[in-house]
C-alpha cells in the first residue's frame, strides 16, 4: 500500500518561489503587514521573520534591511545587529520549543544553497533529539507539525521574555 502525504502548502513555494517580482527581504518590511508576512521583530538595520517554507518548526531567518549579498557590503552596526537579533530568535525558540540544540547558518549564493541569493540572511532551525527521522532521511520529506499561523502567535506572545533575555 502506497502511504500519501498531504502538504497543500509546498504547492505556493513550487509555483511562486522563483515568480516573485522583487525582493521579498527588502518589499515585505516596507508593507504594514507583519502578521501576514510573519514579521517577528523589527531592529533598526535587521529583522527577524519566520521562514515561511521551514526545514522545522519555528525556523526562523534574520535579514538585514540592506539589499546585499555579501557580508563585505554591510556595517559593523548592521552586523552587530544581525547577531543580537540571532541570540533574541534563540531565547525566542528556548521559550516557545525548547528545542535541544539549533542550526545557525548562510547560505552565499545560489550554489551554496540560497534560495534568494541576491538578499543574504542567517537561518535559525531548531533541532530536536530524534527529529531525523525516517522522512527526510528516506523520502526526503519534512513533517512540520503546527501552522506558520500558530508559530507566529506563540513566538510574539514569548517576545517580551527573549528581550528581556531572561529565557536562555
Amino acid at each position: 500500500m502506497t502511504e500519501q502525504l498531504w502538504a497543500p502548502w509546498r504547492l505556493q513555494y513550487i509555483e511562486k518561489s522563483d515568480k516573485y517580482p522583487g525582493c521579498i527581504f527588502c518589499d515585505f518590511p516596507k508593507e504594514d503587514s507583519d502578521a501576514e508576512r510573519y514579521i517577528v521583530l523589527r531592529g533598526e538595520s535587521a529583522y527577524i521573520i519566520l521562514n515561511a517554507f521551514p526545514y522545522s518548526n519555528g525556523h526562523l531567518m534574520v535579514v538585514p534591511y540592506t539589499h546585499t549579498a555579501t557580508l563585505d557590503t554591510l556595517t559593523d552596526g548592521e552586523m552587530l545587529e544581525v547577531m543580537r537579533l540571532t541570540r533574541i530568535g534563540i531565547r525566542l525558540l528556548n521559550a516557545v520549543y525548547k528545542p535541544h540544540g539549533f542550526n545557525l547558518g548562510v547560505n552565499m549564493g545560489t550554489v551554496a544553497g540560497a534560495g534568494i541569493a541576491d538578499h543574504i540572511h542567517w537561518h535559525i532551525v531548531p533541532r530536536w533529539n530524534g527529529d531525523t527521522n525516517f522522512m527526510p532521511v528516506l523520502a526526503d520529506v519534512r513533517v512540520i507539525p503546527e501552522s506558520l499561523e500558530v508559530c507566529y502567535r506563540r513566538l510574539r506572545e514569548a517576545l517580551p521574555l527573549a528581550l528581556e533575555g531572561e529565557v536562555e
